[in-house]
């Protein structure tokens, strides 16, 4: 049924497909290169990313593929441009060459698989085609789910249809998934136990590399000395009136107090920097200009390493039903954090960084100046090191677990 019913769909939609997805468009109908055929004939390991979060969970598996003693190729392919470019931009050295994904249409997934006949396909996190799966069980190419993650609404919708995800879960020959929660959802659906590992996170061992690799000395300049300085990321609208607020609040007992407001959309900027203006001093980013008290960000790639040179941070998405966004990125640089009550899609993280104290949840202004200010005491900032730092010790070898899997299937 799934096959005729996208078989059909596809040619309807072909002239639209073929105009949104103008870059790529040979690949994702499997018209490859020669050069890349090349590859392709040394029967590489495929693995996929979908964008740029799933390419940041791949960096350390393919970190740990390309040290392994046994040489092996790999293509990687996303299926989105900006995955493409963060994927040169982190792991250029990590692969050997780049596709976008083919259509899950029967004859492409076929002429797909012809072409480059892969050793072992592997995908990162979530993203399932069933019919490439389906080829792939056929052909009897192994197939890997690599730091699995499945939210409560994924969980629920996929409960709804038990029998058909329990058909397409099965065709991999591992299932690779970051927590017990995660793997209870799959057995909950009549996936085989002997399947499933829990693997832990592969983020987690993603920000261990990028904050060995991260420098900055241009934010420390640009940015300054002047102190306390705080950091709102990835705010959703709703959220940002609260975040004012409470620097107001904090403004009122360190009255040179700092704040980088973060949107999660930086379209938004003008509308935050219109709210921002009325309580401070309030600059943007791309016009940066002396003697600010409020910075809005207006672009995209940097607030990991602006959490590197804060005091204290609130993480976006949180104060609002939006899920909450990665507050690991805030812990891996020891940072006093603070974020809402909704985590839907960092629980395992929020409940362990926050039984650490390194997090707390806030759900007013008030909560949010008092968790800020309270982040300025020594001691707490101690407990905060101490805490990260013993979280991230518990929490790594994601990537090398994953890798171990895969190379035991691939007899290599």
């Amino acid at each position: 049924m799934y096959r005729a019913l996208v078989s059909a769909a596809y040619l309807a939609v072909y002239p639209w497909l073929a105009k949104r997805y103008q870059i790529g468009l040979s690949e994702r109908k499997a018209l490859y290169a020669p050069e890349k055929q090349r590859v392709f004939s040394e029967r590489p390991l495929w693995v996929h990313a979908v964008s740029v979060g799933e390419v940041q969970s791949a960096w350390p598996l393919l970190e740990e593929v390309h040290t392994d003693p046994v040489s092996i190729p790999v293509v990687l392919s996303t299926t989105t441009p900006t995955g493409r470019a963060m994927a040169y931009q982190l792991t250029p050295h990590l692969f050997n060459t780049h596709i976008y994904y083919p259509w899950d249409i029967p004859w492409i997934i076929k002429r797909a698989l012809d072409n480059m006949n892969p050793r072992a396909y592997a995908v990162i996190e979530t993203e399932i085609w069933p019919n490439l799966l389906k080829e792939l069980e056929k052909r009897r190419i192994p197939a890997f789910l690599v730091n699995g993650r499945f939210s409560v609404s994924t969980s629920a919708r996929a409960k709804k249809s038990a029998h058909f995800w329990r058909d397409i879960y099965s065709c991999f020959t591992r299932l690779m998934v970051r927590s017990d929660k995660d793997a209870d959802h799959l057995l909950s659906l009549g996936v085989s136990a002997h399947k499933i590992v829990v693997t832990g996170d592969c983020k987690v061992d993603a920000l261990r590399l990028r904050h060995k690799d991260v420098d900055l000395s241009f934010w420390q300049s640009t940015l300054g000395t002047e102190r306390p300085l705080f950091l709102a990321g990835s705010t959703h609208t709703g959220e940002d009136e609260i975040v004012l607020k409470a620097f107001r609040i904090v403004r009122e007992r360190f009255p040179k107090a700092r704040l980088i407001i973060v949107p999660r959309h930086p379209e938004r900027a003008a509308d935050v920097e219109r709210l921002a203006g009325n309580v401070a001093r309030t600059c943007r980013l791309s016009s940066l200009s002396e003697g600010w008290s409020i910075l809005i960000v207006d672009k995209i790639g940097v607030l990991f390493e602006l959490y590197g040179v804060v005091d204290s941070a609130f993480i976006g998405g949180s104060l609002v039903p939006k899920g909450g966004q990665n507050l690991m990125e805030a812990a891996a640089f020891r940072v006093p954090v603070c974020h809402g009550p909704h985590m839907e899609d960092f629980p395992e993280a929020a409940e362990a960084l926050g039984d650490l104290n390194v997090s707390v949840v806030v759900r007013s202004a008030d909560e949010m100046a008092k968790r800020w200010m309270g982040s300025l005491s020594p001691s707490l900032r101690e407990t905060v090191q101490k805490g990260s730092r013993l979280y991230f010790e518990q929490v790594g070898g994601a990537a090398r677990a994953s890798w171990k899997e895969i190379r035991e299937e691939m007899s290599i």
